[in-house]
């Protein structure tokens, strides 16, 4: 069994955030809607981090 990435209290704000974006009322620094899935998830990641939260770090690409 693989060991988690995320604390569950990371899992439950990133799938409210995600709750958010499927009802459309996610939206971004800027103030405007969000639309990319993938920027959702990255929001959801930034908050939990922010409550200093079990994150783990970005993989960085060659």
């Amino acid at each position: 069994m693989a060991t988690k990435k995320y604390s569950d209290k990371a899992q439950d704000k990133v799938g409210k955030v995600m709750k958010e974006f499927k009802e459309g009322k996610l939206k971004s620094g800027s103030g405007d809607k969000v639309t990319s899935r993938k920027q959702a998830i990255a929001i959801g990641i930034s908050e939990a981090k922010e409550e200093g939260l079990k994150v783990p770090k970005q993989k960085k690409s060659k």
